[in-house]
């Protein structure tokens, strides 16, 4: 079995913030959700709860967006 990209979830403090999903993004969030809960032997968690997660690891893998972040010009 391949290793998931997210770990176990840290629980921090929400802000609310309302998102609409294709059907076919939504289907696969809970997929990824049922196969988060199996790798790490948790229980499922919520849809909501992953989509933070995700979004920073996503950010943090684009190399533009860090050196932008960082005022470092490339």
């Amino acid at each position: 079995m391949t290793k998931l990209k997210l770990g176990p979830l840290a629980d921090d403090r929400p802000v609310k913030l309302t998102v609409e999903l294709p059907a076919a993004i939504h289907r696969d969030l809970a997929a990824y959700a049922a196969a988060l809960a199996a790798e790490t032997g948790g229980e499922a968690v919520t849809l909501e709860k992953l989509v933070a997660p995700m979004l920073a690891r996503f950010m943090a893998s684009d190399r533009g967006f860090t050196r932008r972040r960082q005022g470092t010009k490339g």
